[in-house]
C-alpha cells in the first residue's frame, strides 16, 4: 500500500533501485504530505507510488477490493471498483471514460506491459467495458474532442465525504517535477474548490456492479 493507515505520511511504492531516487522520493513524500488538496503519484500502469493523507481521506469509506484498491492502483479503482461512483461524481463522462482512453493510448505504447496487459484482460471479461472499450469510447472521443481525455486542467466532480464539503468540484492540476518524470511518474493533485457546483447538489450513488458503462446499451435478457 502507498498509504499508511491512520493518515500517517505516505511511503513510495514502488521505488526505483538509486539510493538517490529513493533519497528524493522520502522527500519528495514529506513534501507531497504538506500539500492541503488529495495528491497522487503514479506510474504508467497507475500504480500509486505516493499518496497523501488528504488523498486517502477523500476514499476513507471506499470498502475492500481484491485488485482495485484507490491507493493500489487507481485506473483499476475507476474501472472496477464498485464504490468508484460514490466518490467520483459524474463517474462515466468525467472519470471513466478519460481514463480509459488514456489507458488505451498508453498500452498502444507499452503493448508489451504486463501490469497494462493484466488490466485489458480484466476490460475484455466484461462485456459491456470491451463493447465500450471497443465501440464507445472512439465514438466519445470523436464527440468530446481529444481534450476531453487530458486530466490536467480538467474540472471534475466529487463526492467528498466530508459533509462540509458533500458534493464538489476539483481541477485536476499536472505537476510532474523532471525528477519524477525521468523516473516515468505523473503527479496529479485534485484541486478543491470552495463553492459548490452551479448545478444540484448530487447525492451519494449507491454501490454499482461492474460493466456500468452507458454509452452502449445493455444487452436485452
Amino acid at each position: 500500500m502507498a498509504i499508511q493507515a491512520g493518515g500517517q505520511r505516505s511511503v513510495p511504492r514502488p521505488v526505483p533501485e538509486s539510493p538517490e531516487a529513493q533519497a528524493y522520493l522520502r522527500d519528495y513524500a514529506t513534501y507531497l504530505e504538506a500539500v492541503p488538496f488529495p495528491s497522487v503519484v503514479v506510474d504508467h500502469r497507475w500504480d500509486v507510488v505516493l499518496a497523501n493523507a488528504a488523498f486517502a481521506s477523500l476514499f476513507r469509506e471506499v470498502g475492500p477490493h481484491p485488485t482495485a484498491q484507490p491507493g493500489d492502483n487507481f485506473l483499476r479503482f475507476v474501472l472496477f471498483h464498485p464504490d468508484a461512483a460514490a466518490v467520483l461524481g459524474d463517474h462515466e463522462s468525467g472519470w471513466c471514460l478519460p481514463m480509459l482512453a488514456r489507458f488505451a493510448a498508453t498500452l498502444e505504447r507499452h503493448d508489451h506491459d504486463r501490469g497494462l496487459q493484466a488490466i485489458r484482460r480484466d476490460i475484455a471479461q466484461d462485456p459491456l467495458m470491451e463493447a465500450a472499450y471497443r465501440q464507445g469510447l472512439p465514438h466519445w472521443v470523436r464527440a468530446m474532442g481529444e481534450g476531453a481525455v487530458e486530466h490536467d486542467g480538467a474540472v471534475r466532480t466529487l463526492l467528498h465525504p466530508d459533509p462540509r464539503r458533500g458534493a464538489t468540484e476539483c481541477r485536476i492540476v499536472g505537476e510532474t517535477p523532471r525528477t519524477l518524470r525521468d523516473m516515468g511518474y505523473t503527479r496529479l493533485t485534485m484541486v478543491l474548490r470552495e463553492a459548490p457546483p452551479p448545478a444540484p447538489r448530487r447525492v451519494r450513488r449507491p454501490r454499482s456492479p461492474v460493466g456500468h458503462l452507458t454509452v452502449v446499451p445493455a444487452p436485452e435478457n
